[in-house]
């Protein structure tokens, strides 16, 4: 009773008191009290308390299913009977409401049906036994109908701490029972007020799939109720689902094929398109006009292969998708996008014209087909362009009705490709190409007038430039020649033809105009620089050919945006596109013109860094990051981009004192040395081995910076350096002496769980760098003196929480086992099995404690993956470790059957069997391990992962 008022008075507290602080705390006190065995008895007794108020049986319902659901165990078996007589009373004393509160005792019956045997359940399991209910209490018919909708949906409810064995179980009683639950239904339907409630949980058992023969379903009263239902004057949201799960049942998988469920698909179909006429009728409310284009756009994805023989009959369908299409509000018209991208895949792939016979007879049907749907995609293509024009009020809406509208585009461009693979680009273009000359033919030139139907003319048309020939000579020069005539506005100056420039005969002599378009938009705003210097990248990078000859105009652009000293307004991020764009054009030069002009376009950002380091170190050290990553940052990008190794190589021999002066004082500077080590990164990468004496200072550089400030940076330089020079003989006392520098410093760093949580950056790239080895130089990692430790160290930390860092030791151990894959790794194994075979039984306990429950499901794949490596390389060694582990864990929380079928599986892995089939037995005893809390923390309390050194039992 004491409880019982302690839990009132913390939910008066938490929905009545002015301070947060209490509220909090009250909160935290009803968790923690959730998970106690009080609360079996505390939550039912409130439940059935008359004076309880709406807060207290919220709570207490949601309370008693949460237990039931996930602490059923803490019961005694006896506990069974009068727990499910109490639900049943609550269920009764609950029938008219609270509606929230009735649905909660409902899901706790279902889940306690989940749990127990229809066996065990007694009058031949909950159908038999809510039929016997409903006939002796037909007054309570709601509560009993609500349970019956929602019994068939936690089937697969993974919240219910069922074993799968169970779970499988339960499945296989609900299938055999369907037909008394129909006949309950049926027998339902006869009290009208109900009927919406009937259809609902008709609805819900269809989503289970089971076979019900069609010829059955066609005649049967459910479906001809929802059929009815269908033309009544306010549209039954229930028997809309009920359609829809018709429609998606009749064309399952499993069902035979939809020849084997015709006489119900003739049944649906009619009674579905005779709701056409509603698409358009003003007096439907949204919700009715949703609801209608849900059917139809069910039967198409559920129909698609037979709507894409043409026949007349499915005509009819796709005009009624088309209405559809052509609602003006997005969101309906948007639910038919996927049968236009499905209907074209069957159109244009081959596979669904084997039927035909040869090649003539599939060539011929396939051009009839597309001939056939070549309006109805002419008319989608008309149909969709319009939604992606910008709204008058774009710039006031929120973040969030922002990136709404971008992916509305998205959709709309995807749905224009697909009309592209059917229509062909250039017909595609020409229908977009009239809504261009439409919209200019409306705008002025000046900044007021409306550019908004131009710019989604022009955002349709570079949607589909990819099926547009690159030498279509009749669309593209007219549209070439209407940009000039577009308004000044940073969103039209998007280019999707660069392509169509380079290789049409005629196109370079467009370039000109449309550079001076792209220059004068970078003098415009901020906006308009951003759009105009991605443009000109677009432009650089696909004309690069053409434009080496105007290297001098271009250059002038770029030391104009990146000095900052013109008219331009491009923002420091955005001039990287213009770095980007001349150090393309830059690698179309010959190597003695390459070297003269990347020299010249590393300058503006050379000249301001050897200025700081000329003003002394302790200027330096205390310039803003800023400063330097602006110059470093387009550095990386001329590395990258400047496909010209020697002269790259060139470049960074000669920068290098600025860089490493820069390293010397700036070493601390986390910001400065993550965009220093990506321009050396980038040099690295494109250089390869010309390099020569550089990347010799350059290791040496980090290897004696990384033990006095550990940037993780210098780990993923390094990563760069050993994939390209790891296997270069003339390198490996140098990448010796680095890898063993670097792995014994992190080492130190990492000495327990709580160092990889706090620095994960660096046990990712760590760990990251320790793969790279393995592929790379295994004959340099392995018989070093860092191996062992490295793997201890792993070993410390495999059950980081951090993603990146976990999923980079998982890797890394899982490379470890899988050695002999590598290149060169055979000659290592012998070093490797004495490092690992000491450590096996650990190892295995620590990968089976992360299957179980140390570390996220999210993550089961890796670990899934690490431990049948480990299984594939030590073969029985690893299956008596395996043994050794799972005896650890108490019967209590995995039967001897869970046991036996986890280690068959890495027995299986262990005679090389395909690792997709064994999978599943892994992951239910994952799931088993994990089902509930105290589960789980039983689990962990025996295989204690963190503990490197507890003897496992022989």
């Amino acid at each position: 009773m004491e409880l019982q008022n302690t839990v009132k008075e913390a939910l008066n507290a938490l929905y009545h008191h002015p301070d947060d602080a209490v509220r909090m705390q009250a909160d935290r006190w009803l968790q923690d009290f959730q998970r106690t065995i009080d609360a079996w008895q505390v939550a039912d007794n409130l439940l059935h308390d008359a004076s309880s108020n709406q807060e207290t049986l919220i709570f207490c319902s949601q309370t008693l299913r949460s237990k039931v659901q996930r602490d059923f165990e803490e019961l005694p078996s006896e506990a069974f009977r009068p727990l499910r007589d109490s639900l049943n009373t609550l269920l009764k004393t609950f029938h008219k409401g609270p509606p929230k509160v009735r649905t909660q005792i409902s899901l706790a019956v279902a889940a306690l049906a989940v749990h127990v045997p229809a066996d065990d359940w007694g009058d031949g399991g909950i159908i038999n036994w809510l039929r016997d209910e409903m006939n002796s209490h037909p007054e309570f018919i709601p509560s009993f109908l609500e349970l019956l909708r929602v019994l068939p949906e936690e089937e697969f409810n993974y919240k219910i701490a069922a074993r799968p064995d169970r779970r499988r179980q339960f499945e296989k009683e609900l299938a055999s029972a369907i037909d008394t639950a129909l006949s309950i239904l049926t027998a339902c339907l006869n009290i009208n007020e109900l009927k919406e409630q009937v259809l609902e949980a008709f609805a819900s058992w269809l989503r289970l799939r089971h076979r019900i023969p069609a010829s059955t379903l066609s005649s049967h009263p459910l479906v001809l109720a929802a059929l009815s239902s269908l033309n009544s004057e306010i549209l039954s949201e229930a028997s809309v689902n009920v359609i829809s799960e018709l429609i998606h049942y009749t064309a399952a998988r499993n069902s035979g094929g939809v020849s084997s469920e015709l006489a119900l698909i003739q049944v649906i179909v009619p009674q579905v398109m005779s709701l056409k006429p509603q698409l358009r009728d003003p007096s439907k409310d949204e919700e009715d006009i949703k609801a209608i284009a849900r059917l139809f756009s069910d039967m198409g994805d559920a129909y698609v292969e037979l709507i894409a023989t043409g026949s007349d009959e499915s005509m009819l369908i796709v005009h009624a998708l088309l209405e559809v299409a052509s609602h003006p509000e997005f969101d309906i018209a948007s639910m038919t996008f996927n049968f236009w991208h499905n209907l074209q895949m069957i159109l244009t792939e081959r596979e669904s014209y084997l039927a035909c016979g040869n090649e003539t007879s599939i060539e011929a049907e396939k051009t009839r087909r597309l001939q056939v749907f070549r309006s109805s995609y002419e008319s989608l293509v008309s149909l969709v362009t319009f939604r992606v024009q910008y709204p008058p009020d774009y710039f006031d809406i929120s973040m969030e009705d922002q990136r709404d509208f971008k992916q509305t585009r998205y959709a709309v461009a995807d749905v224009l490709i697909d009309a592209a693979l059917i229509l062909g680009g250039e017909p595609t273009l020409k229908i977009l190409y009239m809504k261009l000359v439409e919209a200019i033919g409306h705008c002025g030139k000046d900044q007021n007038s409306d550019w908004r139907p131009a710019e989604a003319a022009l955002y349709c048309i570079k949607a589909i430039s990819d099926y547009v020939s690159d030498i279509e000579a009749e669309v593209m020069p007219q549209i070439m020649s209407l940009l000039p005539k577009l308004p000044n506005q940073p969103q039209l100056l998007q280019t999707a033809y660069s392509k169509w420039l380079d290789a049409a005969s005629n196109g370079f002599s467009y370039l000109p105009t449309l550079i001076d378009i792209l220059v004068r938009g970078m003098s415009m705003c901020e906006d308009s620089a951003a759009a105009a210097a991605l443009a000109f990248r677009h432009i650089c990078n696909d004309c690069k050919k053409k434009l080496c000859g105007s290297l001098d105009g271009l250059f002038q652009i770029y030391q104009t945006a990146v000095i900052g000293e013109g008219p331009f307004k491009v923002s420091a991020e955005d001039s990287l596109h213009l770095v980007e764009a001349l150090s393309m054009v830059i690698t179309e030069l010959s190597s003695e013109h390459a070297k003269k002009a990347l020299e010249a376009v590393c300058l503006p950002s050379v000249a301001p860094l050897q200025e700081m380091i000329n003003q002394g170190p302790l200027v330096l050290g205390q310039k803003n990051a800023r400063e330097l990553t602006v110059h470093f940052d387009r550095l990386a990008n001329i590395f990258r981009y400047v496909n010209h190794p020697e002269a790259v190589a060139d470049a960074i021999q000669r920068l290098w004192p600025i860089f490493k002066a820069i390293f010397d004082v700036r070493a601390w500077d986390m910001r400065t040395m993550e965009s220093l080590c990506r321009a050396c990164k980038n040099a690295v990468r494109t250089s390869k081995r010309l390099m020569g004496v550089t990347i010799g200072a350059m290791l040496e550089e980090i290897q004696g910076l990384y033990g006095q400030h550990h940037q993780p940076c210098f780990l993923y330089l390094s990563s760069e350096v050993i994939k390209i020079f790891g296997s270069d003989p003339s390198c490996a006392n140098y990448l010796k002496v680095l890898i063993e520098s670097l792995f014994s410093h992190t080492a130190c760093l990492l000495t327990k769980i709580q160092d990889f949580t706090s620095r994960p950056d660096i046990a990712d790239d760590c760990f990251l760098l320790a793969s790279r080895c393995i592929r790379y130089c295994p004959q340099l990692f392995f018989p070093s003196t860092v191996f062992p430790s490295l793997v201890d160290c792993a070993m410390i930390g495999i059950t980081v929480q951090h993603r990146e860092a976990c999923n980079s030791i998982l890797n890394f151990v899982s490379d470890i086992f899988d050695l002999a894959n590598s290149t060169n790794g055979e000659s290592c194994l012998s070093i490797r099995d004495s490092v690992i075979i000491p450590r096996g039984p650990t190892i295995t306990r620590i990968l089976v404690a992360c299957l179980t429950g140390a570390l996220p499901s999210s993550r089961l794949e890796t670990v899934t993956y690490a431990l049948l490596a480990l299984t594939r390389a030590y073969g029985l060694k690893a299956l008596e470790w395996a043994k050794e582990c799972v005896s650890l864990i108490p019967s209590t929380a995995v039967t001897e059957l869970e046991r036996t079928r986890f280690l068959q599986a890495l027995s299986d892995a262990a005679s090389g069997a395909n690792m997709n089939g064994l999978v599943v037995p892994i992951d239910e005893i994952s799931e088993v391990c994990r089902r509930n809390r105290t589960v789980q923390e039983i689990v962990q309390g025996a295989l204690r992962p963190l503990d490197l050194n507890i003897v496992t039992v022989s």
